[in-house]
């Protein structure tokens, strides 16, 4: 009889023979593509001296190795992708070998200069994390200068997708997400225009940095300043962000981005209900309008009507320079996530004087307060499916079933 358990599986600590630890299968419950995957080493004796750790797929043509990744800590885990696309109903068997020849891997990498950490898969660029400090024009108030924030994001092709201190909001910078109307202790902070000097966002430090096989990202502590109490400046927020870039090598790039608040405040902070604020957002190229971009969210809806309705995900896609003609993003919101499925801003057609420049966020405030009470931890996870082309609406929900459940384990 076969027991089924949860991804987080525990294996069984003996070892099954001289060289093999453990085999298992994936049970797959739902459609999915590219799906990253990890499985828990908890009572697995994996620190040895007798090799490295090896993952191989059991096919019908034999084993094929599979680039595995070790993520240590109080629980530690191994992360693999499911490559390619993975019907429901189906199963995926695989062998977890110790081998003294360490497996061949082709990593994402991870530069970083006295500005930028940068992430590159394939010879690529992905993107670049801004911990330096960015100063608006000579002309613009010094109130505009911000860190701690993405651009540019390349499509695959090479397509920037991003923008910064758009001469309209110079305040908006590429991936971000600063919180708009918040109440400290009766008083209104706003940590998103900066013009209004009562807060800003800054990167504090790098927490981790990780280079692998699977993946390759970092940990940054970003804390939101009050400029308003009496006194010094003080921190209102304290944000971990923790961005990883999936080695999926089909075409396309997957990020996650999950954003971890913690409030050092005695009373703590109420984000109130706002259009913006929080989670992700993203200001687009200056090449997309309302004439050569589009929105397509889970629910079906476009840029017409998605503005502040609720969605799983979003694509939002427009023209680009690639052999392809388009490139884009899709947006996934994790079902853990406050508000999921998570109200959006996403600017209407007419925005900006009617130009209709793109801009999308997931707001998982847009229609209730939240309250950040101290000494608690809160989290919200996003990934970003960059790619050129068109996604439909089939594959961007296999995307989704692939961040949003984990698959169940059989051992064998």
């Amino acid at each position: 009889m076969k027991l089924i358990i949860p991804i987080a599986l525990v294996f069984c600590s003996c070892v099954l023979s001289a060289q093999e630890l453990a085999k298992f299968t994936v049970k797959i419950e739902t459609d999915r593509i590219d799906a990253p995957v990890s499985v828990s080493l908890d009572n697995l004796n994996y620190n040895t001296d007798k090799g490295s750790l090896t993952l191989y797929e059991i096919t019908s043509s034999g084993e094929i190795p599979v680039q595995s990744q070790l993520e240590p800590g109080h629980s530690a885990r191994l992360w693999f992708i499911l490559n390619g696309v993975s019907k429901k109903n189906t199963e995926r068997k695989y062998a977890l070998k110790i081998e003294t020849q360490k497996p061949e891997s082709h990593p994402v990498l991870l530069k970083k200069d006295h500005q930028d950490l940068s992430l590159i898969e394939d010879g690529k660029p992905v993107l670049k994390y801004r911990f330096g400090i960015t100063y608006p024009p000579d002309t613009v108030s010094t109130l505009f200068k911000r860190s701690g924030f993405i651009h540019p994001l390349w499509s695959p092709g090479g397509e920037v997708l991003t923008r910064i201190q758009a001469p309209d909001h110079y305040h908006h910078y590429g991936i971000w997400g600063p919180w708009t109307k918040t109440t400290i202790d009766g008083r209104a902070v706003d940590f998103w225009n900066l013009y209004s000097g009562e807060g800003t966002v800054k990167f504090a430090g790098f927490l981790s940095e990780a280079e692998g096989a699977v993946y390759s990202g970092f940990a940054a502590l970003q804390q939101h300043i009050d400029f308003g109490v009496k006194g010094e400046d003080q921190i209102a927020l304290n944000e971990i962000l923790d961005v990883r870039v999936w080695n999926a090598g089909k075409g396309v790039w997957i990020i996650d981005y999950t954003t971890s608040l913690n409030s050092p405040l005695k009373n703590g902070i109420m984000l109130d209900a706002y259009r913006y604020g929080g989670g992700v957002g993203f200001r687009a190229t200056e090449k997309w309008h309302k004439d050569n971009c589009t929105v397509l969210t889970s629910d079906g809806k476009t840029r017409k009507d998605a503005d502040g309705s609720f969605a799983r995900w979003c694509v939002v896609e427009g023209e680009s320079a690639v052999k392809e003609g388009r490139s884009g993003i899709l947006f996934l919101s994790h079902p853990s996530n406050r508000m999921h499925p998570e109200p959006m801003r996403v600017w209407p057609l007419d925005a900006n004087g009617g130009r209709g420049d793109m801009y999308f966020e997931f707001v998982p405030i847009r229609h209730v307060d939240w309250k950040i009470d101290p000494k608690k931890n809160y989290t919200l996870k996003y990934r970003l499916v960059v790619f050129d082309g068109k996604i439909d609406a089939a594959t961007a929900e296999m995307y989704w079933n692939s961040f949003a459940n984990n698959p169940v384990i059989i051992m064998d």
